[in-house]
């Protein structure tokens, strides 16, 4: 029996993780459950799920969950702050920790999870983004173990000879005759929109995502292809790879979702359909295999694969997060505070669906040559670049 502790559990992520853990209550039980401000849904999880504890980002949000769960007579413990969700992702009875809350707000629990050698399912990208080199240095470290959960880095994972699945990120591809990965997007809601319509994208357009439900600010990442950005980014560190080595595919269909290209002339891809219990039931028991509530393909009814290039006019932001990469640690995790503010702006109509990459672009070109090699550093970095960032939407 495998005790779980979900951080982000009212997020798609963790309602997706509870429900492939609610198919196998024979080998896993939820320890913990933690949320941001959504108290009635935390409520409704921990009703059904009958958690030992539960923690809400916000202290007034845990409050009035401590309330709920006392009034229904249940026995969760309620934790708060960020506080309280770093001590439940170190609890000692832990023994997988689900890193799923969006944005920087989830870096230091998961960090909390590695550095007492969980097993660490990650669908944080931006802890990866932020920290990148000092990140995989704790999972070597403390001996975590660190198993990707965005479909197209799990599905690379999958792609992997064994020995590499193993190794991680102590080995390079070439070692193992991998010549390139193939990240692939589904290239979002305006693939084929004009360009010259771009600046009339309203929030409902953005976050109406084809293939995924989604979060609205992964949705609107997902519609700039920043998403795919920060998957490149990611990608970089969990595979030990460099910039050249990773080429971003669209495949508008999202049912290959990512391949790992030999130098025999191979290509492994994993195909699946676009919901991420696949992705989260092999994490969940790696390297055994479980059910999980995903129908198989029906390769009948599938429609044609179509691949093609993404052209940077219409996803700037996803040629930041590659020039980021480059430039270094100081660059992506500028890039990253940057975006966060202004997709939040975008979703609360404060600018257009436009002026995101060009809010983006100014914070990099003004902070990427900065340094950040500590954990002060990468947080003072990312403080000063969403006080930039909110500078420039004040001078628009």
């Amino acid at each position: 029996m495998k005790h779980v502790v979900i951080l982000g559990a009212t997020g798609s992520i963790g309602c997706s993780t509870l429900s492939v853990l609610a198919a196998h209550p024979d080998r896993f039980r939820v320890l913990a459950l933690t949320a941001a401000t959504g108290v009635d849904k935390l409520f409704a999880q921990c009703q059904q799920f009958t958690p030992r504890f539960a923690a809400m980002q916000d202290p007034a949000a845990a409050l009035l969950l401590q309330k709920k769960l006392k009034d229904a007579g249940s026995a969760t413990e309620v934790l708060s702050g960020t506080e309280g969700l770093v001590a439940l992702a170190a609890h000692p009875q832990a023994d997988i920790v689900m890193a799923a809350i969006v944005g920087a707000a989830g870096l230091l629990p998961t960090l909390a999870a590695v550095e007492q050698g969980k097993t660490v399912l990650l669908a944080n990208k931006e802890a990866l983004v932020m920290t990148g080199e000092l990140f995989m240095q704790k999972v070597a470290k403390h001996g975590a173990t660190l198993l990707p959960i965005d479909s197209e880095h799990n599905a690379i994972f999958q792609c992997l000879p064994l020995p590499m699945q193993q190794a991680g990120h102590l080995t390079r591809l070439s070692e193992h005759g991998i010549s390139r990965l193939l990240l692939t997007g589904s290239g979002g809601p305006f693939l084929n929109r004009p360009l010259d319509s771009f600046a009339q994208i309203t929030v409902a357009e953005a976050v109406a995502h084809p293939n995924w439900t989604m979060g609205q600010k992964i949705s609107v990442d997902s519609a700039t292809m920043m998403n795919k950005g920060l998957e490149f980014i990611e990608a970089r560190w969990l595979f030990n790879c460099a910039a050249a080595d990773i080429q971003v595919v669209i495949h508008p269909q999202s049912i290959i979702h990512s391949m790992v290209q030999y130098t025999d002339g191979s290509v492994l891809a994993q195909l699946g359909q676009p919901d991420m219990r696949t992705p989260i039931a092999h994490a969940l028991a790696f390297p055994e295999r479980i059910s999980s509530p995903v129908q198989p393909l029906d390769f009948f009814t599938l429609q044609s694969f179509t691949f093609k290039q993404p052209e940077a006019a219409r996803y700037p932001n996803l040629y930041l997060a590659m020039a980021a990469s480059a430039a270094g640690q100081g660059a992506t995790t500028a890039l990253n505070a940057a975006n966060e503010v202004a997709v939040a702006a975008f979703l609360t109509e404060k600018i257009a669906f436009t002026t995101i990459s060009k809010i983006n672009e100014q914070c990099l070109n003004y902070f990427q040559s900065y340094q950040a090699s500590s954990l002060d550093d990468i947080l003072a970095l990312d403080a000063e670049t969403r006080a930039y960032a909110r500078q420039l939407l004040g001078m628009l």
